[in-house]
């Protein structure tokens, strides 16, 4: 796949805007005489300035090419039907009704509940719950005997204490009684959440229901958030052969090296086999409890007091680690956590809240008129097989069918579709209700249902923000299409093309000059003289390690394998010169180089440059096959409208 390709396509469709919605008619040039308006350009341009890192793409002429090259392909996607196939329409209806989710609900509750989260957001609680089990499909006896359940116990953990009662009931299976530890919001169901979060320290809740069935909660703790860390760390990978020292001796003496004196961020750019973030000095991105996949790192991070404080090493199931603390943050403002709090309420079963919310503000807008005598005759007639799930609509249900059911603004549902609906959800009725309380829900569920169809249907007049979003991903999803079956996966499986384009390019496929050295490194000039004078006897590093490295003190610590120039362990004056090199200072330490082997420059073979070879044929590919389209279709610049339009550019 070429990545730049795909990156800027993928960057026009998430700003550009629909043609039929242009208020500026001004034509900047027509596709096969269809035309394409400057105010779609203008906001595109615009609206990626601030995003483009490459400076040609800033320039207005390159930028109209890359936009008449994006034009091009959507045009070559249609012509070739892609917009017609059965994935394609699928995977575009799947995108749309999922968008649709974050435009049809009712702000003034969500808003309300986001502030709630926020506020469970500052506090972390502490708490054990004893759960009787309690599932939608228990019939009402049992519900009633799970409910005086719990009351009873409740009662005893008054009386007998929690871990009594604990130790007593739990049996894994209808009766649950668990520590729960530390939590926050959104780590529970809703209803869970919040009578935590309403239950004082120390006490017991009254019993409450959740979809798993009867709760009481002891709240043991409420603390304050944890906030964000940000921390640096060295690490050695657990298969480390970055020496002959194993990876608990290597993480030991870095940390002796540490206490020694010398800089923790010097070291990590030395030997932390974290690639991505020894070169800063170790440093990670911050991060919040919870995050990170590592809960060791995590609990051994934010044990850290103060900033600047060092951990003991520990390993985790990524390697041995040691942390340094540099910040910690507390909760950022809602400002700035609002949206992703939003999105997290609407996943939550916070959304159940919002859904009834919304239904009712829908009844309202398009003012639904229901059909009085309607639910009492489909009531007549379902029996037993509906019990089954067997049932299917009668004979005489034939002369109903086209009677009115439900009015929503102007259009109308008749009986038939509640019937079919009745008939396809029979199979989901909840068999401990009353056959005429489960129609009464099931009659609720299809209101529900023909309310967001009709609002979703008319959503992309009513929203002009969803609208747009709704075209960017049509086109996107196109372009993608289009680019995997002309060039990335037709590519790929062009061996023989592939092969003919690495030979005809071979000098921008190779290896540069290499050496295959031991580097010591040490905080001290003395000691790292004395250890050149070993390597220079021969001694080997395990020797030379041995002979300096006590259990109390680290005064070398050595990195071997084949290395080029720019790697970390080598200082820039490095010669790449066979036997042992001068002492020079490297990231705060003293470094001395034993250069075993050169390994020249050569060439790289296919085998060895695959990558970069499908890379750069899927640009030349791509290169070749606009040109193709460029003669297919043509494009007709309004040469007066362009230089209009780049006066105005450079004037902003």
């Amino acid at each position: 796949m070429n990545i730049n390709s795909l990156c800027f396509a993928i960057m026009f469709c998430v700003v550009s805007l629909l043609q039929s919605q242009t208020k500026n008619k001004d034509v900047l040039f027509t596709l096969d005489k269809e035309p394409v308006y400057v105010s779609e350009f203008m906001r595109v341009y615009n609206k990626n300035l601030e995003l483009v890192k490459d400076e040609s793409q800033k320039d207005v002429d390159a930028y109209l090419e890359l936009f008449i090259n994006y034009k091009l392909k959507l045009r070559e996607a249609k012509a070739l039907g892609l917009d017609k196939k059965t994935s394609y329409l699928n995977e575009f209806n799947s995108y749309k009704k999922q968008l649709a989710r974050n435009y049809l609900t009712n702000n003034k509750v969500t808003e309300a509940l986001v502030n709630e989260a926020y506020e469970h957001m500052k506090y972390q609680i502490n708490a054990s719950h004893v759960l009787v089990k309690s599932d939608a499909n228990t019939k009402p006896e049992d519900t009633l005997l799970a409910y005086n359940k719990i009351l009873k116990l409740r009662d005893r953990v008054l009386k007998e204490g929690y871990k009594k009662v604990q130790k007593e009931v739990h049996d894994g299976r209808t009766i649950f009684a668990e520590d729960l530890g530390y939590f926050s919001a959104f780590k529970m169901v809703y209803p869970f959440e919040q009578v935590a979060y309403n239950t004082k320290v120390g006490e017991v809740s009254e019993p409450f229901k959740t979809r798993f069935g009867y709760h009481v909660i002891k709240v043991l703790d409420k603390r304050a958030s944890r906030g964000k860390l940000t921390v640096s760390h060295i690490m050695i990978s657990n298969k480390s052969k970055a020496s002959e020292e194993s990876p608990e001796t290597r993480i030991n003496n870095i940390y002796k090296r540490i206490q020694q004196g010398e800089k923790f961020e010097a070291l990590a750019k030395q030997f932390s086999e974290d690639k991505s973030s020894a070169s800063k000095g170790g440093q990670l991105k911050p991060f919040s409890g919870g995050e990170l996949s590592s809960l060791k790192f995590e609990e051994m991070a934010f044990s850290l007091k103060k900033e600047k404080d060092i951990s003991k090493p520990f390993q985790s199931d990524y390697g041995w680690h040691i942390i340094k603390l540099h910040k910690k943050e507390e909760l950022r403002p809602l400002k700035d956590l609002r949206t992703e709090l939003e999105t997290k309420v609407k996943r939550d079963s916070r959304s159940k809240i919002i859904n009834k919310s919304r239904i009712n503000q829908l009844k309202k807008r398009y003012q639904l008129v229901e059909t009085p005598e309607a639910l009492p005759y489909f009531k007549s007639l379902v029996g037993e097989k509906y019990v089954k799930g067997v049932w299917q609509l009668p004979e005489s249900f034939k002369s109903y069918k086209d009677k009115t059911m439900l009015k929503i603004n102007d259009k109308t549902v008749n009986y038939n579709e509640f019937g079919v609906f009745l008939v396809r959800s029979q199979r989901d009725r909840t068999k401990s209700k009353r056959l005429d309380q489960a129609i009464d829900e099931k009659y609720e569920l299809f209101v529900e249902e023909e309310l967001k169809k009709f609002q979703e249907e008319n959503l992309i007049n009513e929203n002009q923000e969803y609208a747009n979003i709704v075209g960017e991903y049509r086109d996107g999803l196109l372009l993608f299409d289009l680019m995997e079956d002309k060039i990335w996966s037709a590519a790929k499986k062009d061996s023989v093309a592939l092969k003919q384009f690495h030979s005809d390019n071979a000098k921008n496929y190779k290896f540069y000059k290499r050496i295959d050295a031991n580097v010591a490194s040490s905080a001290k000039q003395k000691d790292i003289k004395k250890v050149a004078k070993l390597l220079k006897k021969g001694k080997s590093t395990e020797a030379i390690s041995k002979q300096f490295n006590t259990d109390d003190a680290v005064k070398v610590t050595f990195t071997s394998g084949i290395m080029n120039a720019s790697h970390q362990a080598l200082p820039k004056e490095i010669k790449f010169k066979k036997g042992v090199s001068k002492i020079m200072k490297h990231n705060n330490s003293y470094v001395v180089v034993k250069v075993n082997d050169i390994l020249p420059e050569r060439q790289k073979t296919f085998k060895e440059s695959k990558g970069n070879v499908t890379s750069d044929f899927q640009a030349y590919k791509e290169k070749q096959w606009l040109k193709e389209l460029a003669n297919k279709y043509d494009v007709v610049l309004n040469n007066d409208v362009v230089e209009a339009v780049k006066t105005k550019l450079k004037s902003n």
